[in-house]
């Protein structure tokens, strides 16, 4: 999930917008990683790229771009430097930024070849001891995705396989090694941030089942869904206030994009109890 879940390593500038304090009113200055599907990339085919897109019409402008990798850094050089004013995607609440109210909520997901019939939904699922599951990992200061951390915890550690979330920026798409490694059997199953999960699944040469983690007791303070929103820089109340009309007057487009990309949605988060907050 990079930005959206972790702290993030070595920044790499691949083009600058307009110097700080330069922005135009016809302009809707966006944040954003050129190698970075399903969310971004330098040639427009990200949902986010389609979302800034959505939201540049909304208001009347044009999308201009700073491209940087979201690895540690982005935010410093980016947003907080004034080269831009929005970052499509952040948790809600991020603190590095003002974030508006949540425009989806997804969830962690099982990913494995069809032909398995795993039918995996439960982290607490005894069979997890004897596969190999592949993770996604953020970095080398622990911040690690929920299903590492949860794995762990039960001391599943040796059958666990990780898989950077940067990869070889070289190539395209770096994230999708991991649903790769489900396709060719170099794993079992793929434990990965929906979004990731469902999109690379979708264009797999080889079928894929797609389920979410199931997961609401157990494993606090860990949790396995989460809430996304726009970034705007701190103190931004203006544009974070027209942010959310848009996302109130467009709840049904976005959804519909997203559905497009096979991001698995939820509708409320699940307190560990099992109720709706």
């Amino acid at each position: 999930m990079r930005l959206r879940n972790s702290a993030i390593t070595l920044a790499v500038l691949v083009a600058l917008t307009p110097a700080p304090g330069a922005a135009s009113d016809g302009e809707l200055r966006v944040c954003a990683d050129p190698n970075n599907l399903p969310f971004s990339n330098s040639a427009g085919a990200g949902f986010e790229n389609r979302l800034a897109v959505m939201v540049a019409q909304h208001l009347g402008r044009n999308v201009a771009y700073t491209w940087w990798a979201q690895r540690r850094g982005f935010i410093r050089n980016t947003l907080k430097a004034g080269q831009c004013d929005v970052v499509m995607g952040v948790p809600e609440g991020y603190g590095m930024a003002e974030t508006t109210k949540p425009y989806y909520r997804s969830t962690y997901v099982f990913v494995t070849r069809q032909d398995r019939q795993l039918d995996l939904s439960s982290l607490l699922d005894p069979r997890l001891h004897d596969l190999a599951i592949g993770v996604n990992l953020i970095g080398d200061d622990g911040n690690n995705p929920p299903p590492a951390q949860a794995l762990g915890q039960q001391g599943i550690v040796d059958n666990v396989r990780g898989y950077s979330i940067y990869g070889d920026y070289r190539e395209a798409n770096p994230p999708a090694r991991l649903i790769e490694a489900v396709e060719n059997g170099e794993i079992d199953v793929a434990a990965v941030w929906g979004p990731l999960g469902g999109y690379f699944a979708q264009g797999s040469p080889v079928p894929l089942t797609v389920t979410p983690i199931q997961d609401y007791e157990g494993f606090a303070p860990q949790q396995f869904q989460f809430a996304i929103a726009i970034g705007v820089r701190k103190g931004d109340h203006a544009l974070r206030d027209r942010l959310n009309a848009f996302i109130d007057a467009h709840r049904s487009e976005i959804a519909a994009l997203l559905r497009s990309y096979s991001v698995p949605l939820v509708e409320q988060p699940l307190t560990a109890s099992g109720g709706h907050e």
